[in-house]
């Protein structure tokens, strides 16, 4: 994995050298993802603007989210554009940094849609409250004009359905994808502390010593959401293209992440 090791974040990483099933390989710089970013020093903003190119954050946290942190490091970088796309449905203050602080509503919702696995029940929901975001996150990549960094405040979840699905839209094999989602499960201790400390998250983080087992990403989790969205939408590209990203849109993924040809 090309884990970006930063004095302000503890879950981010590059998105190249994945293999697709064509044989390419996507490219380093041109896909980031991360957990929260408001802790950034100035060594890891000139990291990401100045060396990796980072142009564009496509921030996936709720409103209340980005209210209470307030304005991070990168949002006085006047070269670097945010997108703002929260799949969340807008309710309170409601995160998804924990399973257990997610509202009741939800939690049965999830439930209902994957009893097997209420995570994957979790992301199936990001697909039905807030298509129009999850859509306009993945175009948001497309279209950013240098790297694009995909985050929310774990940069598991969230972010982690929105990069399995762009990979996926782009070729990339779905044990590479799953390998990708499940690879976050290694830093779970570190970004659970991190989440302890701010005001925003710290109420929603158990500190029970099984606490990261429990919210560690597992590998199971998204060949379980992806095996779902096959089922029941006909894929990634069908899906996508039933809410707005259609052939143009996936060829301008495409060749972000892999070049041309």
């Amino acid at each position: 994995m090309g884990w970006i090791e930063l004095d302000g974040a503890v879950n981010v990483r590059d998105l190249g050298g994945l293999d697709t099933d064509d044989g390419r390989t996507t490219l380093a710089g041109r896909l980031l993802r991360g957990d929260n970013l408001q802790d950034l020093s100035p060594a890891d903003v000139k990291l990401l603007v100045d060396d990796i190119g980072v142009t564009t954050v496509v921030d996936l946290r709720a409103p209340a989210e980005i209210a209470s942190e307030g304005p991070g490091p990168l949002t006085r970088v006047e070269s670097v554009r945010h997108a703002y796309h929260s799949v969340l449905p807008e309710a309170g203050r409601a995160t998804d940094v924990a399973a257990d602080a997610l509202a009741t509503r939800r939690r049965a919702g999830a439930f209902s849609r994957y009893p097997d696995d209420v995570r994957c029940g979790y992301y199936l929901g990001y697909l039905e409250d807030r298509p129009d975001q999850v859509a306009g996150a993945l175009r948001s990549i497309a279209q950013a004009p240098g790297a694009a960094l995909v985050n929310c405040a774990a940069g598991k979840d969230r972010t982690g359905v929105v990069v399995a699905l762009a990979l996926t839209a782009a070729g990339v094999r779905r044990d590479a994808v799953i390998a990708d989602y499940a690879a976050s499960a290694e830093r779970i201790g570190a970004i659970l502390d991190r989440l302890r400390v701010s005001k925003t998250y710290a109420a929603d983080i158990g500190s029970t010593p099984d606490a990261a087992a429990a919210d560690a990403p597992r590998a199971e989790t998204m060949a379980a959401f992806l095996g779902q969205v096959d089922a029941r939408y006909g894929g990634v590209l069908r899906w996508l293209s039933g809410h707005g990203f259609g052939p143009a849109d996936v060829a301008l993924l495409r060749a972000k992440l892999l070049g041309p040809g």
